[in-house]
């Protein structure tokens, strides 16, 4: 792993644990065959770096919504005694 990206990475996204999420996601996307959102360094340039150089570059941002999605409505067994 190169450490400078990793570095100007985390300037980008300082919320660490939301970071490794959006690199994880991006490496699976790039294993899976999905193409770079910027040019590698070298041709075998791994997937991490590749990941981290895109977040570092600004190609790669996350949102964060905190509303709770609405629950559907459970249905209660007419059987079911509730005190």
């Amino acid at each position: 792993m190169n450490t400078n990206y990793l570095e100007q990475a985390k300037e980008r996204l300082p919320n660490v644990p939301l970071l490794i999420n959006v690199v994880a996601r991006r490496v699976r996307q790039l294993n899976q065959g999905q193409r770079p959102l910027i040019k590698p360094d070298s041709p075998h340039m791994p997937h991490l770096d590749l990941a981290l150089k895109e977040v570092a570059a600004g190609k790669l941002t996350a949102e964060v919504s905190f509303t709770a999605p609405e629950a559907e409505p459970v249905a209660i067994p007419d059987n079911l005694i509730t005190l």
